[in-house]
């Protein structure tokens, strides 16, 4: 799912740069660079985590793809994630076909069809990825070890991000929609920011908790929790205040080579309150 959105949102980038500057793709260059730089370092806390080959693929294939026509994107993302699967290929090497598939998805209008969703259309996709998510999942539990690495987990996983998308955005234009655009809103906009502070706070807790020793998942799920809690309630205070987190300042100072405002404007603070939430909901 992470993958898909990273590939969409670097459609989104490029085409917002393409009105502001004459090299757009030297702004998409930047931040890939910059995300490569941060990953590095993030890997020293996080062996494994996902910046570094996210910019890494991004260098070799998003940042090529954006000149290509979108029906040859949309193949090569069907094709890049359909080979690792018949291959039994998974984790990483399902990344640059997602990718594929993420910016051929905007460039065929998916992020303007999601402000008006055909509800019938979204139940259909919920209720097919459901029924062939559970009996996935069920063997993937089976083979745990193996999770994330396996052909069935990966086929699995891909299952489960299209029932969570699916259901994401029945929930986002029903009656909850204001309430959970409220909480998930923060969480998007510091999502680098709330993704390499996790990762102090994991760290500085694994001792302590026992993370080490790898079988405390419980544990390690009501950490989860806390952290995503804590997030949210933290984002809420911060993005009523700032226009970006301090990680996405800074990738977005270097993407575009100057500083970016920070501090909201009083009346942007007035508007990002409860009503203004609810009200871009219900219309």
């Amino acid at each position: 799912m992470f993958s898909f959105l990273f590939g969409l949102s670097t459609a989104l980038i490029v085409d917002r740069a393409v009105g502001r500057t004459e090299r757009p793709r030297v702004v998409l260059l930047r931040r890939l660079l910059t995300l490569g730089v941060i990953g590095a370092a993030h890997q020293l806390l996080q062996p494994g985590e996902a910046l570094l080959p996210y910019a890494l693929v991004g260098l070799v294939v998003l940042l090529p793809a954006t000149w290509l026509p979108r029906v040859v994107v949309l193949l090569g993302g069907l094709a890049g994630t359909a080979v690792p699967l018949v291959a039994g290929i998974a984790g990483l090497g399902l990344v640059p076909g997602l990718f594929l598939l993420g910016l051929a998805s905007a460039r065929y209008g998916l992020p303007a069809a999601l402000d008006r969703p055909v509800r019938w259309r979204w139940t259909l996709v919920l209720v097919g990825a459901v029924a062939l998510t559970v009996p996935l999942l069920v063997l993937q539990v089976g083979d745990i070890a193996n999770s994330g690495f396996s052909r069935v987990s990966a086929i699995a996983g891909l299952a489960l991000a299209v029932t969570y998308c699916a259901g994401l955005v029945l929930l986002l234009h029903g009656r909850l929609g204001a309430v959970l655009s409220g909480v998930l809103a923060p969480l998007g906009r510091l999502s680098l920011t709330n993704y390499l502070s996790a990762t102090l706070v994991v760290a500085a807790a694994t001792g302590p908790l026992g993370l080490a020793d790898g079988d405390s998942y419980g544990v390690a799920l009501v950490l989860a929790c806390v952290i995503v809690v804590g997030q949210v309630l933290a984002g809420r205070w911060w993005t009523t205040r700032f226009r970006y987190g301090p990680a996405e300042w800074v990738l977005r100072t270097v993407s575009w080579w100057s500083p970016a405002p920070m501090r909201q404007p009083a009346r942007a603070r007035r508007a990002r309150g409860p009503d203004a939430v609810r009200e871009r909901w219900t219309g």
